[in-house]
């Protein structure tokens, strides 16, 4: 399986245009809202880690598609589905989920300190952020990687994998604001909406690549 994680890691990194691609949409987003709100730095400040988690969940589902597409179009994946044992083809999900999730979205997760600044959220707001990012990010890749796995015989599932992750995605989103809000603001907790984003991504890592493993079986 490290074998497995390496090669998946060198592939990614080949073909880096899907991480520079995430980072640059991740920037847009980010630098367009304050030209939208005004130039209001207590507004900016307060809606910085939202803007944050948005940006970069939009972005992470930018490459969702590319997961087991080139796979699929070498024969890769054909082989990986002969396998006799349902629960090694789940782990082989699994490390290429954590491989995806290294070269497309902790870029992302590495660049959100330095765009909270466009925002003007505090140096606390800013580790918070970047911390609930680190946490709650996998767990939007192993939810991906069920749509990615129910859209790979599609010719053009981006799109629709964007469409069928989003709504699913949704709770990790509230709890990773919430948490960044929450280093910020004194009434509103950190600990709590933390934990449970924690939770949340160590639910998803069993249940997403399970999940991509039993619909890649299914697929034509």
């Amino acid at each position: 399986m490290l074998a497995l994680y390496a090669r998946e890691v060198k592939l990614g990194i080949r073909a880096g245009s899907g991480a520079l691609t995430g980072v640059l949409f991740f920037l847009a987003v980010v630098t367009v809202i304050p030209f939208g709100v005004g130039p209001d730095l207590n507004l900016l400040a307060r809606i910085g880690p939202a803007v944050l988690w948005i940006g970069a969940l939009l972005a992470s589902l930018l490459a969702l598609e590319r997961l087991f597409q080139a796979d699929r179009e070498d024969g890769t994946l054909d082989l990986l589905l002969m396998s006799d044992h349902r629960h090694m083809v789940a782990l082989t999900v699994l490390v290429k989920c954590l491989a995806h999730w290294t070269t497309g979205v902790l870029p992302l997760v590495a660049v959100t300190p330095f765009l909270g600044l466009f925002m003007n959220v505090p140096p606390l707001g800013l580790g918070a952020a970047t911390l609930t990012l680190l946490v709650g990010t996998p767990a939007i890749t192993f939810i991906g990687a069920v749509g990615a796995a129910l859209t790979v015989a599609l010719p053009r599932g981006g799109v629709l994998v964007s469409v069928l992750v989003l709504p699913l995605v949704v709770p990790v989103l509230i709890f990773g604001v919430a948490a960044s809000r929450g280093a910020m603001a004194d009434p509103d907790p950190f600990l709590p909406p933390f934990l449970i984003l924690s939770a949340l991504t160590l639910f998803f890592a069993v249940l997403g690549p399970a999940a991509a493993a039993l619909a890649l079986r299914h697929i034509d």
